[in-house]
């Protein structure tokens, strides 16, 4: 069951962590996308404006060549447009030092075709000596059913390799196509997918450890708490059971001698209300371990001498001491006060001196002190006897735990005082725990404020 929560929470967790990955890689990419065309289209119509401008188009080659077919001009309009823009001044940059003016930007890898309307090529330009057939293709990956009579039309392709963007303008009787290498912009944007596909992967599985670790740690507390009801039930059952087979059994007794008068039965009598007597105990101590448990329960806390609420329980109790032979002494420093509930405080008293009296040893010994330590008020309730080994230590407070079983049932324990000690000290934001020794007793300590 907890694997299958755990599975789940996995899931969701990853999903939508995936969900915002991809959100967030999604909107990186569209903007460096948005960005990346928007300075594609920038440096297009730069260069187009170049080509357009009337000084350049009276140097730019006008049909040298035009020959037979598409583009037969190409060799010689390459050469023309050499001899119009010197090499020494196309390596420049526009305006720059050493650069002419007049030359396309020199960053960018760009040609020109000009057509007809019927989209036959009338004249080419480039910086560099290009095949005829590599115009002829770059038309015809022009996208010639979108342009429009007066606007200017943006277009990408990929031709041998490279990418390249092109813009298509209105030209007279024809129109004028200007074309730019953009694969240096296209690897930055192919780039990004397989960074953002590498770094989500590894993310993912980063992700998936890191949620399975603090899975497991979110669903320990879930298991333990899951565990210790079913061991509640178990154990309540266990303690219910016994009374009632033992009220059942006396129930057929006397059933069974129905002639006899009730002075001859009076033996069963007493077993089944002595069971009774236990199984109300039961009952209470859980209703009001419940009670305690729930956060709706309300407790009027006020400020109250817990000098006085320690003596009030020791006083009645001396007799009963000093009957089973054991020896008491108690130090309690006076005036100390508390902010809780007095009647529950004192109810945490009388549990553990109950239990420090039970499981002394013979002619042993009980102590108990009330004392100042910094601004709490700690209370220590010690006992000699065989003491409490160290792997029950940190159980004792558990509901129905026993060190020992039998001897808890002689002395007519349930096992839920130190329980119900341990509820209603959390209740007042205190502490409760024991300190032992194997062989010499133990000391359980209650830490208020």
């Amino acid at each position: 069951m907890f694997k299958k929560l755990r599975n789940r929470f996995l899931i969701v967790n990853l999903v939508s962590i995936s969900i915002m990955m991809l959100v967030a890689f999604a909107t990186i990419y569209t903007i460096t996308y948005q960005n990346v065309q928007r300075e594609t289209n920038m440096e297009l119509y730069k260069v187009s404006d170049f080509y357009h401008s009337p000084y350049n188009s009276s140097k730019m080659p006008r049909g040298e060549g035009q020959g037979s077919g598409t583009g037969g001009s190409t060799g010689s309009g390459s050469s023309s447009g050499s001899d119009s823009f010197p090499s020494d001044t196309m390596g420049g940059d526009n305006g720059g030092p050493g650069g002419d003016p007049n030359s396309p930007p020199a960053r960018s890898v760009s040609f020109m075709i000009k057509t007809d309307d019927q989209w036959k090529i009338t004249d080419t330009h480039s910086r560099f000596d290009m095949e005829d057939t590599f115009y002829t293709e770059a038309l015809q990956k022009v996208d010639q059913n979108k342009v429009g009579d007066s606007e200017r039309q943006t277009g990408q392709f990929a031709l041998d390799g490279t990418d390249w963007a092109y813009v298509v303008d209105p030209s007279g009787a024809g129109h004028m196509i200007v074309f730019i290498d953009v694969t240096a912009q296209q690897g930055i944007l192919t780039n990004l997918i397989y960074t953002f596909a590498v770094v989500g992967l590894v993310m993912l599985i980063v992700i998936y450890f890191l949620s399975r670790y603090f899975a497991n740690r979110s669903i320990a507390p879930v298991r333990e708490a899951f565990e210790k009801q079913k061991q509640f039930i178990g154990d309540a059952s266990h303690e219910l059971k016994t009374p009632l087979a033992i009220i059942n059994t006396n129930a057929d007794v006397l059933l069974a001698n129905q002639e006899d008068t009730i002075a001859n039965q009076a033996k069963w009598l007493h077993y089944i209300k002595s069971e009774t007597e236990r199984m109300t105990g039961l009952t209470n101590d859980l209703l009001y371990l419940t009670q305690m448990d729930d956060s709706r329960s309300t407790m009027i806390h006020a400020k109250f001498n817990m000098s006085d609420a320690v003596e009030s329980i020791i006083l009645p109790m001396e007799a009963v001491i000093f009957e089973k032979n054991i020896s008491l002494d108690y130090n309690v420093e006076p005036n100390l006060t508390v902010h809780g509930n007095s009647e529950q405080i004192k109810q945490v008293i009388l549990i553990l001196l109950d239990n420090a009296v039970k499981y002394s040893g013979p002619k042993g010994a009980v102590n108990v002190t009330l004392q100042k330590q910094n601004n709490d008020v700690m209370l220590a309730v010690s006992n000699t006897g065989e003491g409490i080994a160290p792997e029950h230590l940190d159980r004792i407070f558990d509901r129905f735990y026993r060190t020992d079983s039998s001897r808890a049932r002689k002395h007519g324990g349930h096992g839920l005082g130190l329980a119900i000690a341990r509820s209603i000290v959390d209740q007042h934001k205190g502490e409760v725990y024991a300190r032992s020794v194997v062989g010499e007793g133990a000391t359980f300590y209650v830490r208020l404020s």
